[in-house]
């Protein structure tokens, strides 16, 4: 199996061989990016996975994902899916 990954955002700023980066200004839907892009602006292949993650969270809980701080909800979707595995 050879999995292939569609634009997250992520396409515009790899190049054709880079596996991982370092963004100056970060962009895109914090809900969808992962912790480490978010806070530090890095961002690698596993960063891609991570999005892909929370959407296939979304397809399967029917909620959506608000993102890193939301003022009424207490979690996100990753920690609401963390709390239910537990």
């Amino acid at each position: 199996m050879n999995p292939k990954f569609s634009d997250f955002g992520s396409a515009r700023t790899f190049g054709g061989d880079q596996t991982e980066g370092n963004a100056k200004r970060v962009a895109g839907t914090y809900g969808y990016m992962a912790p480490e892009y978010a806070i530090d602006g890095l961002f690698s292949a596993k960063s891609i996975v991570f999005s892909s993650g929370i959407l296939l969270l979304e397809i399967l809980s029917g909620k959506k994902d608000r993102g890193l701080y939301h003022p009424t909800q207490s979690a996100n979707l990753v920690e609401h899916a963390w709390r239910l595995w537990k």
